[in-house]
């Protein structure tokens, strides 16, 4: 069967299935390398060579001006991820990120964040797998070494504490930790400033 190209990037956007054995698979894999070569390149300037922003602008298709991303860093899908402005990720991220990631405006990550949007099937794990697109909304602070698992939603100003294992949506001005992640509290929205 012939596919058009791109055609597993509409696959995953639906949340699957994709199946490696399929030559539309093919798309994914040179996606990966790309992506993979890039962090690699970028992880081997010194910490003090800004150069390194230029790899993850090739990484990203995009300008960094107005985001802010310290290495090591590692990312698999550059192509599948989307920046707003003020975005901060901190040293030591693994983004796996098939299923699309989104970064609102304003949002930041301490070190240490892992986010999936890619999980394998039950039964036919080695070939096949399937999809949830994470967004993590406007001015939400995800704290240190934070797992976000795929489909989740991070509302908008919310709070996620170290080493928290998020499983499902976090609503808008929640705190929340833990393994999986549970409410903790909600913030007063009058009192977040911009």
């Amino acid at each position: 069967m012939e596919y058009e190209k791109n055609y597993v990037y509409k696959l995953m956007d639906e949340g699957g299935p994709t199946d490696v054995r399929e030559p539309y698979f093919k798309d994914a894999v040179d996606e990966m390398m790309r992506a993979r070569t890039l962090c690699a390149k970028a992880n081997a300037c010194m910490p003090d060579d800004s150069s390194y922003v230029s790899y993850l602008e090739e990484l990203f298709g995009r300008k960094l001006d107005d985001v802010r991303i310290l290495t090591p860093f590692i990312c698999d899908f550059g192509n599948r991820v989307t920046f707003g402005t003020g975005v901060f990720i901190n040293h030591s991220a693994i983004l796996s990120a098939s299923g699309g990631i989104e970064f609102k405006d304003g949002c930041m990550a301490a070190p240490g964040l892992r986010i999936a949007t890619i999980n394998h099937d039950m039964n036919e794990r080695h070939t096949k797998y399937t999809y949830g697109k994470v967004t993590i909304c406007e001015n939400a602070w995800i704290g240190m070494n934070v797992t976000i698992c795929p489909g989740v939603t991070i509302g908008k100003y919310a709070v996620v504490g170290a080493g928290a294992v998020v499983t499902k949506d976090v609503p808008d001005f929640a705190v929340v930790g833990g393994v999986p992640a549970k409410v903790i509290k909600y913030l007063n929205p009058e009192e977040q400033k911009e």
